[in-house]
């Protein structure tokens, strides 16, 4: 079966970075859209950032610049790369992979931004 399974997550001081992974099997990954969504406590999963298969970007307002996503098609991976962190970043996040009639998500992995 599909498996998505993210890692890197932990606590981290304000104004630090993390960088999360997202380990995908049994899928051809290359065709996928990958994307990285978090949920904090008492509220709805929302989109951090997504790479297409030909490498298009998208983040929304609220990471931009401070998040990269990217991906390795050779070792079926996507990357997060998470810098100048900010409390308000404290959620699980979820990898996620789509393509037109398929869908996948990862178990989520928790991201504590605190001093």
């Amino acid at each position: 079966q599909v498996q998505l399974v993210e890692s890197g997550g932990g606590l981290v001081q304000p104004g630090g970075s993390l960088r999360l992974s997202c380990a995908a099997s049994r899928i051809i990954f290359s065709r996928y859209i990958m994307g990285w969504y978090r949920q904090a406590p008492g509220k709805q999963r929302e989109l951090v950032a997504d790479i297409s298969p030909g490498g298009t970007l998208n983040y929304p307002d609220s990471v931009k610049g401070r998040f990269t996503v990217s991906r390795d098609n050779a070792k079926n991976t996507a990357y997060l790369q998470m810098n100048s962190l900010k409390p308000e970043d404290t959620a699980v996040y979820y990898c996620k992979a789509v393509r037109p009639g398929y869908t996948y998500w990862g178990q989520g992995t928790q991201v504590t931004v605190s001093s």
